[in-house]
């Protein structure tokens, strides 16, 4: 499921698919709803963080891509947030997944990350 119309390069031709319906969008919403963090977004509200690509029509190096692949964590999670990304070169290797791995980075010590922001 893609989101929002920002997590994809262009709507125009999977307008009917099931990533970019309705109702998969609203049960996704009632999940940040519910207090969970989209964390790609929450890191990089104002850049496109696509995590797949098809393997035709140039889309890789078009980076015609989607945000398919999701990491979401709960408000206490949330707070020991560092860092999150895609690892996009990954996917650029010969023979890899249409994906590209997303990966988040946490607080070890919450102890030490209360201090931190302290100062």
């Amino acid at each position: 499921m893609v989101p929002t119309d920002f997590d994809i390069y262009n709507t125009r031709s999977w307008k009917k698919n099931a990533l970019l319906q309705p109702a998969p969008r609203a049960c996704y919403r009632r999940l940040w709803d519910q207090g969970w963090t989209d964390v790609l977004r929450a890191m990089h509200p104002d850049e496109p963080m696509f995590t797949f690509w098809e393997y035709f029509r140039d889309s890789w190096p078009r980076d015609a891509g989607l945000r398919l692949d999701h990491l979401l964590l709960n408000a206490a999670a949330a707070k020991l947030l560092i860092d999150a990304g895609v690892d996009r070169v990954v996917h650029g290797v010969e023979g890899a997944s249409d994906h590209a791995p997303a990966w988040i980075k946490l607080e070890p010590n919450p102890r030490k990350q209360g201090r931190r922001s302290a100062s």
